[in-house]
């Protein structure tokens, strides 16, 4: 495979087996022939947010390379969710899966489509955390270093639920 990308991605997902559900996810990009996983963080447990009447969520984050284009692993990874009965009822509903794209090659995109870097990321631990744990000194976007990112954010409503394999 051509590797001529380079993406992170983070995974969340708080029904029907929520861990389960984000390493089988994880699964389904690695079978991919177009997508190589190169790290995953650990699966930490995070509270919701935007809407707090739902179970915790299970979360995790990637990196990939990829010879797919932004738009193209959009679709992948849209396709992912849709396999494993992702249904977009409303804002920060609940979820068998969600996979967002948190930085492509490090582009800068106001597309509605595909924002890059993901607009809130840096805000959330559940993204923040995992991402510091496997790419520590990783820039995102114009908000610094992912470490410090993470660590301004602090530990609140996340902990770690199981290590990465």
């Amino acid at each position: 495979m051509p590797q001529t990308h380079f993406a992170v991605i983070a995974l969340g997902s708080n029904l029907a087996e929520p861990a389960r559900q984000v390493r089988a996810a994880l699964s389904a990009m690695e079978a991919h022939p177009q997508i190589q996983i190169e790290k995953t963080s650990s699966l930490y447990v995070t509270a919701p947010v935007g809407y707090d009447d739902q179970p915790d969520f299970v979360n995790a984050v990637c990196s990939v390379r990829t010879s797919l284009d932004g738009v193209s692993l959009l679709a992948v990874l849209n396709r992912i969710e849709a396999d494993f009965g992702r249904e977009r009822t409303f804002r920060n509903a609940p979820r068998t899966l969600d996979l967002d794209i948190i930085d492509f090659d490090g582009i800068s995109s106001d597309d509605p489509h595909l924002t890059l870097p993901h607009p809130r990321a840096h805000e959330r631990s559940f993204v923040m955390k995992p991402l510091a744990e496997i790419l520590p000194d990783f820039v995102l976007g114009g908000h610094g270093r992912v470490a410090d990112l993470a660590a301004a954010l602090g530990e609140e409503g996340i902990r770690l639920l199981e290590e990465a394999v």
